[in-house]
């Protein structure tokens, strides 16, 4: 068969992601989860206010920007799988939790004053947010790579760094329950680079074990 057949053959049988990844991908986020879960609580903990912190608006938005980069990552993550799907045609949902997260910070800007903005940005456990949102994620992108293997994606290496968005969307989303530091600034930097080195080392993974 040539490759042309072959590739004509494969993207006639991937209007849907196939049948086999789908319930991997979906057991793949139950463990991704678990995993994730068992480290946090293994590793920090919830932060002693957390429940009090729920009243706040600063708190909860943290989740709100993780999970909608999270979910946009997993729905990229599937139709990248397919390999007649372009990046740009499956990324484009991910810009949700960025523009959440403009607004975010742009609300927070006119809201304190300026003098308190560094402080905000730097915030008191940078360190640690770029230590354990890796961590954290760690099991997760193994799963979930693992997964995404029974796919066929045109493209490897994004299709790994989409499951590094994903596997670090969690990882943060856990790590954001111990956090002390809820201004969108702080968020805006050092959730973003920790979910940017998760991100970096999928792509690398999925550069090789994601090749068919």
């Amino acid at each position: 068969m040539r490759t042309s057949d072959l590739i004509e053959a494969l993207s006639a049988d991937a209007a849907t992601p196939p049948a086999r990844l789908a319930p991997a991908f979906q057991a793949a986020l139950v463990v991704a989860v678990v995993a994730a879960f068992a480290a946090f609580m293994a590793l920090l903990g919830p932060r002693p206010d957390a429940m009090a912190a729920l009243g706040t608006m600063r708190f909860p938005f943290k989740f709100v920007v993780t999970l909608a980069l999270g979910a946009a990552a997993a729905l990229a993550a599937l139709r990248l799988a397919r390999p007649e799907t372009s990046f740009g045609a499956a990324a484009a949902p991910l810009a949700i939790a960025p523009v959440l997260l403009a607004i975010g910070v742009a609300l927070e800007l006119i809201a304190t004053p300026a003098g308190s903005w560094e402080g905000r940005l730097v915030g008191s456990n940078w360190l640690v947010c770029l230590t354990y949102v890796p961590i954290l994620s760690a099991l997760p992108l193994v799963a979930l790579t693992a997964a995404l293997r029974r796919g066929a994606p045109s493209s490897p290496t994004a299709t790994g760094a989409i499951a590094g968005l994903l596997a670090g969307a969690l990882g943060a989303t856990f790590y954001a329950a111990h956090c002390p530091d809820d201004s969108p600034l702080f968020v805006a930097v050092w959730y973003t680079l920790g979910i940017a080195i998760v991100a970096g080392v999928g792509a690398l993974v999925g550069r090789r074990a994601l090749r068919w």
